[in-house]
């Protein structure tokens, strides 16, 4: 079986690709080929499966095409450029997120075969104004460059699926909470950030008010969302193919509180407040709670709490 990871460079990719890696199979079936692409190269791990690693342009004419040509049973489609980057360079955004993820589709279809395709979309899709929790039928009146293209997507991808051109299921992922490594140009970027600097002993600094709450999971149940969709019945999921993933809705305040749980109040001063305005506006358009009725009937798991998420960074990064 032939599975492509499409921004396998990524935080998420290379978890996914090392979780496949160490099963060697994907629901039953064992990985003979993984193919991953970026626009940096992807990483190539030690394994007995072929890897072929591919770098380019998702939105570069004839990009596409070539990485569908073998036509692989399983795509995972996580590249995107973040929502920060996304609103500071709308072309860009649109080239990527939009234009990027059409020619994947229209590539897909020229093949004339039926992969299971698992998009990763975000709750950037829902704008305000809110219920106390987002349901499952809650129109999308997305408030940002980022959420109106992958919104878009959404569509596009229950729409190729519907006329029988392939087999999506697209996952809104929380905002994903610990991010190892660097801060990137994500607006969310910062709720990574007060935890994982103070985890390292580095200070860190809040740009929003500590009682903003938000939606979030760790990368460990990311790649569980991602390796559970690609298995699921698409009967059993029906017409409407786009999926909002279960998640820990807490305040900033609270996972400040479970930061000195879990490494000590040291830890905790290391953060500052120092309120920045763009982001502040961007994160007030966020939705912040929900209800994933259907991912969660569909057998989607959460982590347990903001304690087990950050611990779930000091066991995966080997802190």
């Amino acid at each position: 079986m032939h599975v492509l990871i499409i921004g396998a460079a990524g935080m998420i990719g290379r978890k996914l690709t090392e979780q496949l890696i160490a099963d060697g199979s994907l629901h039953g079936s064992a990985i003979s080929k993984l193919t991953l692409f970026d626009w940096v190269a992807p990483e190539r791990p030690q394994t007995s499966i072929e890897v072929v690693t591919h770098t380019g342009d998702l939105s570069v004419a004839g990009q596409t095409d070539t990485l569908v040509a073998d036509k692989p049973e399983f795509i995972f489609h996580l590249a995107a450029i973040v929502s920060g980057e996304a609103e500071m360079e709308f072309d860009k955004g649109y080239n990527i997120n939009l234009d990027g993820t059409r020619a994947l589709l229209e590539s897909i279809r020229a093949q004339s075969y039926m992969p299971r395709l698992v998009f990763t979309s975000s709750i950037a899709v829902f704008g305000a104004p809110f219920p106390d929790a987002i349901y499952d039928e809650f129109h999308h009146t997305p408030l940002t460059s980022y959420g109106v293209q992958k919104a878009c997507s959404e569509l596009m991808l229950m729409d190729y699926t519907r006329k029988g051109f392939l087999d999506g299921i697209g996952i809104r992922l929380p905002t994903i909470v610990i991010r190892p490594g660097k801060p990137n140009l994500a607006a969310s970027g910062f709720f990574s950030n007060i935890l994982r600097e103070p985890l390292a002993g580095l200070p860190a600094v809040l740009p929003v008010s500590p009682d903003v709450s938000h939606w979030m999971a760790s990368p460990r149940a990311a790649v569980g969302f991602l390796i559970h969709a690609a298995g699921l019945d698409a009967d059993t999921v029906g017409p409407r193919r786009n999926l909002t993933m279960p998640g820990i809705h807490a305040s900033i305040s609270e996972m400040i509180e479970a930061l000195g749980r879990v490494a000590g109040q040291n830890a905790v001063d290391l953060i500052s407040h120092e309120p920045d305005e763009m982001i502040i506006s961007i994160v007030a358009n966020w939705p912040r709670n929900f209800d994933p009725a259907r991912a969660t009937a569909l057998g989607f798991k959460a982590d347990s709490s903001i304690d087990a998420v950050i611990q779930v960074h000091i066991d995966d990064e080997n802190m």
